[in-house]
């Protein structure tokens, strides 16, 4: 870059740049009542400027997510793996809170991963969570009406009564989808895994110091300290994006019909509870 030749040729040392990205929520697009989580459309332009930042020497992200949509964590971890690559750029991972379930998968998008004492890791399983409604809505007098092209078109209905075959087709999806992670978690972390598969993959969760000794994390640290002292106190660490505010709104707009209302508080009590399972 011009800065870069001109800073060379007058004898200027520049300090060294490390980009610091956010990765902080829930992972996944989010209903009426709560604005959208993390997804790849929405980091995209984030990452994209992180990577080109002049000068860059390495990429921060910090970590504080409880999990979510497997898909979109997926997408995201790849997207910056891709960036690394094709700048080839290192990338360190800071977990804050917690890096659990679809946390930890973007944790993994890390060539290292360091975690606070405090910091919870883990919980590489999957899970489903919701609310039957069956007798609400009949004590209301709403009655429910589903029609389908395709006997297995509806799945886990929540203003329906559970029906075990759905149960049984939800269980079959979720060890599918747990074996995708599994692979993810033993390609990118490979020999430094520690514990027996059967209790590093049963969605326990671990503590900082544990969690590196179980190979899911590199050590213990935090991003200001652990920087400067490889690249010196002069070290910039420049936030590509804003923190985000966590917010639990239960109130969706002005004029919503009374179904958005319901699904915003769904949505509102379902993201608290993921965050509250971890005590945050």
């Amino acid at each position: 870059m011009l800065i870069d030749r001109l800073a060379a040729r007058f004898g200027i040392k520049r300090p060294p740049i490390v980009p610091v990205v956010r990765l902080d929520g829930v992972i996944g697009r989010a209903g009426a009542g709560r604005g959208s989580g993390l997804t790849l459309a929405g980091l995209a332009p984030v990452l994209d400027r992180a990577f080109a930042m002049p000068g860059a020497k390495d990429v921060a992200l910090v970590v504080n997510s409880p999990g979510g949509s497997p898909a979109q964590s997926s997408l995201i971890a790849r997207r910056i793996r891709d960036l690394a690559t094709a700048k080839g750029i290192r990338v360190t991972v800071f977990v804050e809170d917690v890096a659990a379930s679809g946390g930890y998968w973007l944790a993994l998008a890390g060539d290292e991963i360091i975690v606070d004492p405090a910091s919870l890791v883990g919980s590489i399983g999957v899970i489903a969570a919701g609310f039957g409604f069956a007798d609400a809505i009949g004590r209301l007098g709403i009655e429910r009406r589903v029609h389908t092209a395709g006997e297995r078109k509806s799945l886990w209905d929540p203003f329906l009564p559970e029906k075990p075959e759905d149960v049984a087709r939800l269980l079959a999806i979720q060890a599918d989808m747990h074996q995708v992670f599994r692979d993810h978690v033993t390609a990118r972390r490979g020999e430094r895994l520690k514990g027996p598969p059967d209790l590093l993959f049963s969605g326990e969760i671990w503590v900082g110091a544990r969690a590196v000794e179980m190979g899911l994390a590199d050590g213990i640290g935090e991003i200001r300290s652990t920087m400067r002292a490889r690249l010196g106190a002069d070290v910039r660490l420049p936030l590509v994006n804003p923190p985000r505010k966590r917010r639990f709104n239960l109130l969706p707009k002005l004029g919503a019909a009374p179904a958005d209302w319901i699904g915003a508080a769904v949505d509102a009590a379902e993201e608290r509870a993921n965050w509250a399972r971890w005590g945050l």
